[in-house]
């Protein structure tokens, strides 16, 4: 057996390197703790506002239900549900609504859960009440129903025992993701997607793409929240964040512009900041014929100056990436090789594959065919239309056209093969801590978001051999593998991980930016007293 009390170590594949952690738990705070006006007033309702470019149908977040895409994201950053076991900031596994668990086999795992939690509903959650909560998961979440390769749960009192389908070393790491989120299933789900879960909020409205209010959970178990209410509003536009928190419309934001930073850089403001494995990155459409040449794909990888994109246009909230992960995890960027930034060398792969300009206009053509590509992305990170007008110009250098389309619609263009070239997105690459995220929602014949047809047996036979993996240095020496051949094929192109800031009035405390970008408003959060 193995119990939480011992270790984590099991359950985390990889453990994340000291690197990672720099910047991270109190955050770069550039701020003092800001004059009298912070004080409380005894009996004053204490309001506290979000802005957030991010909260909106367009990156799959239409509502706070867990079960609903990628709507749990938004129901743990903003403090309405949790999950069973959550990560430290060094994301390392940690008990949350859970007490224990104990691995008793390769597919049975028993897991205790803390007492006195209730619902914001009202009712307790019992083991019966979780049981109901993740069956329900499992029936209408797809991506989570490929993870957890649940069988059966039993409840009984304060346990709940899961079987797999099949050896599932990760299955915590995964139960830790958003989707996990532990809901009232009896309390219902509402048309607006609010739910009833354990966290120190209570959901009251919801306009999508909008608004959410909340308020004070009375009856949270873990603390008393700091505000009486909260709300989160959806700013997609950089300039109208930045100038919300200048005129004091908003407390704090998330998603702000990488240009404003400076007009917050004084001791009225505090900054958190956190390295983290959210990386931008191009999926290659093998469905489309110019990508399905090699030699293109390479060409793309050669010609997109990386160190530029992230000195010029990110200014220095970033770092090139190599691989899938940053260099901070042991099977990050230091272990895997891909293609450096060489101009001269993509123009003679292109050359010897047969495009030429033949007619001078610098765009280069085969067989009467101009060298064009289409380049779909989106505009809710602000990062990637930065990064297609940046990679537009390094790559018109080299003799491709690329013709960019920036459109909240991205979601249903992409399923769309014949309707984009390269598609260029942000994603949390190991979430869970674990390396096998990233391959399995993107890289496989089965991955619900292999947006570009990309196949390879041998990752199809190495992800098989991860799955029954339990032990750590073994699933990080798979994954550098797993990661070279996606980088030898040029699948997708890594430009970028994110350095993650928030950015808040020096009259509010505890809002921390977390390595795994799930935790924002916590029980921690609450006015400078």
């Amino acid at each position: 057996m193995r119990k939480i009390k011992k270790t984590a170590a099991l359950l985390m594949a990889v453990c994340l390197g000291t690197g990672l952690l720099a910047g991270c738990g109190s955050g770069d705070n550039r701020s003092s703790t800001g004059s009298a006006e912070n004080t409380v007033n005894p009996g004053e309702i204490k309001s506290f506002v979000l802005g957030d470019t991010t909260f909106n149908p367009e990156n799959e977040e239409p509502d706070i239900n867990p079960h609903n895409t990628y709507s749990g994201w938004a129901c743990i950053r903003y403090g309405v549900g949790e999950t069973l076991f959550k990560y430290s900031d060094s994301m390392e596994i940690q008990p949350w609504l859970a007490k224990e668990y104990e691995n008793v086999d390769e597919l049975t795992w028993k897991i205790t859960l803390q007492d006195g939690v209730k619902f914001s509903s009202g009712r307790e959650m019992t083991g019966e009440a979780v049981k109901k909560c993740l069956e329900h998961l499992i029936e209408v979440h797809e991506r989570a129903k490929g993870d957890l390769m649940i069988d059966t749960i039993t409840a009984e009192g304060q346990t709940i025992t899961i079987r797999t389908t099949e050896p599932k070393p990760t299955l915590l790491n995964y139960l830790s993701d958003p989707y996990g989120c532990i809901i009232d299933m009896e309390a219902g789900i509402t048309e607006d997607g609010i739910v009833a879960g354990t966290g120190p909020y209570i959901a009251e409205s919801l306009v999508s793409g909008e608004q959410l209010n909340l308020v004070k959970n009375q009856e949270y178990w873990d603390g008393e929240p700091g505000f009486d209410e909260i709300t989160v509003r959806t700013i997609s536009d950089g300039d109208t964040l930045t100038m919300a928190l200048q005129s004091g419309e908003i407390d704090a934001a998330y998603g702000m512009p990488y240009a404003s930073y400076p007009l917050f850089e004084n001791e009225d403001y505090t900054f958190s900041s956190c390295a983290t494995s959210r990386a931008f990155f191009e999926h290659m459409n093998f469905a489309s014929p110019v990508i399905q040449d090699a030699a293109v794909r390479k060409a793309i990888a050669m010609g997109i100056d990386k160190e530029g994109f992230v000195n010029t246009l990110l200014e220095g909230n970033g770092y090139a990436a190599v691989g899938t992960y940053p260099d901070s995890f042991s099977f990050g960027g230091d272990a895997v090789t891909a293609e450096a930034y060489d101009p001269e060398g993509a123009k003679k792969v292109l050359e010897e594959a047969g495009w030429t300009d033949s007619d001078g206009d610098g765009i280069r053509e085969k067989a009467g065919q101009e060298l064009k590509i289409r380049w779909l992305t989106y505009p809710s990170r602000q990062e990637l239309p930065l990064l297609a007008e940046f990679a537009q110009a390094t790559l018109k250098e080299i003799g491709m056209d690329v013709q960019i389309n920036s459109t909240a619609d991205h979601n249903s263009i992409r399923t769309d093969a014949s309707a984009w070239d390269v598609y260029a997105s942000a994603m949390v690459t190991a979430p869970t801590g674990d390396p096998e995220y990233f391959f399995t929602t993107h890289c496989l014949d089965s991955s619900m978001v292999n947006n570009g047809q990309y196949h390879s047996d041998k990752l199809e036979q190495l992800e098989a051999e991860m799955a029954k993996t339990f032990d750590p240095d073994k699933r990080g020496e798979l994954a550098v593998q797993m990661q070279q051949i996606i980088l030898d094929d040029h699948a997708f192109v890594f430009c970028s991980h994110l350095k993650m800031s928030m950015i808040s009035k020096a009259t509010v405390t505890g809002l921390v930016a977390h390595p795994c970008d799930f935790y924002e408003i916590t029980v921690d959060l609450a006015p400078v007293k």
